[in-house]
């Protein structure tokens, strides 16, 4: 009977894993903002990783929201034509970039530079003891490491995302009006007729949710590297990492 039960609920052991690693996440986060009252000289060590989240991620921001724009506002610019309605551009690429392009792909982007970063840092600490080495000298190791992340990040994930949504609708400007004739007056007339602060607000909005979202797993699988099934040592760090 007891065998017939375990092999019942065997197909469900994924999604059973994936709920208890998701509450695992969802706790570790509590747990990082809750040691934002806790922690002592944070200001310090959230200057140093707004640096390294933020300013050096700033060219990868720029480059990849240039080149956005500019594909976004050529294609945009036939299918419009298609219809007569070249006057709206401006309005598409600045909504389609405040709105949803810009909070995603700069999400993409940090992560790929900060975030794997973040992973393979605190997974290293972790698999040379340096984690329990914080534990024994009495300093929570979620307060040192994670929380400083976490609050740069939330700043710099909003700034990096009204940098690249201004860079991007340049970008759509550069290939609309240099580059197809389109005329500058009706392209900026459109951004700004149709960007409200709602628009705006809801893409920082999703900024912010983004950063929670990025610090929280790739911080937490550096921290869990140790826990790792496919790999130990520098195996679980690589494997956490990707």
């Amino acid at each position: 009977m007891h065998t017939d039960t375990t092999s019942s609920f065997a197909p469900l052991a994924p999604v059973l894993a994936l709920l208890h690693r998701l509450g695992d996440m969802a706790l570790f986060l509590v747990d990082a903002v809750w040691q934002t009252f806790r922690t002592h000289r944070l200001f310090g060590k959230v200057f140093q990783q707004l640096y390294t989240v933020g300013a050096q991620s700033m060219l990868v921001i720029l480059l990849f929201s240039v080149f956005t724009g500019l594909v976004l506002g050529l294609q945009a610019f036939y299918a419009m034509s298609m219809f007569g309605a070249q006057g709206m551009l401006g309005s598409l690429i600045s909504l389609t970039l405040i709105r949803e392009l810009g909070p995603v792909l700069t999400a993409v982007m940090i992560t790929a530079r900060a975030g794997s970063a973040m992973t393979a840092e605190i997974g290293v600490m972790r698999i040379t003891d340096q984690i329990d080495a914080l534990e024994v000298m009495d300093i929570h190791p979620v307060g040192y490491l994670v929380t400083p992340r976490l609050l740069a990040s939330l700043i710099a994930f909003p700034l990096l995302t009204a940098v690249f949504d201004v860079i991007g609708i340049f970008g759509g400007y550069l290939s609309a009006c240099v580059l197809l004739g389109l005329n500058e007056g009706r392209y900026f007339s459109g951004v700004e007729s149709s960007v409200t602060m709602t628009d705006v607000s809801g893409g920082f909005l999703k900024a912010f949710v983004f950063a929670a979202i990025v610090v929280t797993v790739c911080c937490y699988q550096g921290y869990a590297a140790h826990q790792r099934k496919d790999g130990k040592g520098a195996e679980a760090v690589g494997n956490a990492t990707t």
